[in-house]
């Protein structure tokens, strides 16, 4: 059972994802915050599996969220849930830690499936989404570190890393390839390093601004 947690100051919003998430068997929503500041307070303690993060919110927003626990090392994988298609703000939410981002207008199907991509170690940052966030780069402020020129990857790890790209969890990885997931945590590891990233979503980021994948 995956335990999610649910951030928006709209109660409407809240409670009909609820009630759709209630629809699946292997989806427990552990717990709700109105706002920014109760999230802050409320997501070390709940320790979901998954959060669906709002963005815009009065008083403290998704972005401060997101900013605050990831500084302090509680930021659990985190959705960004949005009725904004805004690429500046989705972008500044992945550089401050999210998996990924994905409209309020969305099915339950594809929600369902983003949430167990996601608390298995995946993200959802799909290329086509990257590929336009990137188009954006010129005039946004790239403000993650990582290495102007990252050491070469080997074949195998830019195979992993398209896989990443896709949204693929390490174990889906693994059963495509054919290899023990221990495997592919190893590749993951190295690809994080040599780019000099800190994790699987700035890879892949990094990865498109080179054109790498």
């Amino acid at each position: 059972m995956i335990k999610v947690m649910l951030v928006d100051d709209q109660n409407l919003v809240r409670k009909g994802v609820r009630s759709l998430l209630e629809l699946s068997a292997e989806i427990e929503v552990v717990a709700e915050a109105v706002d920014g500041a109760e999230a802050i307070r409320t997501i070390p303690e709940v320790n979901p599996d998954v959060v669906l993060l709002d963005m815009r919110m009065p008083g403290l927003s998704g972005l401060d969220v997101l900013r605050d626990l990831a500084g302090k090392g509680t930021l659990p994988p985190t959705i960004i849930l949005t009725t904004f298609d805004d690429d500046e703000l989705v972008l500044a939410g992945i550089q401050s830690g999210a998996r990924g981002y994905l409209l309020k207008d969305v099915a339950l199907a594809d929600l369902v499936n983003a949430i167990k991509t996601v608390a298995e170690g995946g993200s959802i940052v799909k290329p086509a989404v990257t590929q336009r966030l990137l188009k954006g780069l010129e005039h946004l402020q790239n403000q993650f570190s990582s290495l102007d020129q990252p050491d070469p990857l080997t074949e195998r790890e830019t195979e992993i890393l398209r896989l990443m790209a896709g949204g693929y969890s390490n174990k889906e990885i693994a059963n495509s390839l054919g290899v023990a997931e221990g495997t592919v945590k190893n590749h993951v590891s190295n690809i994080l390093s040599k780019m000099g990233v800190r994790d699987r979503t700035r890879a892949v980021l990094k990865a498109f601004e080179l054109g790498q994948i």
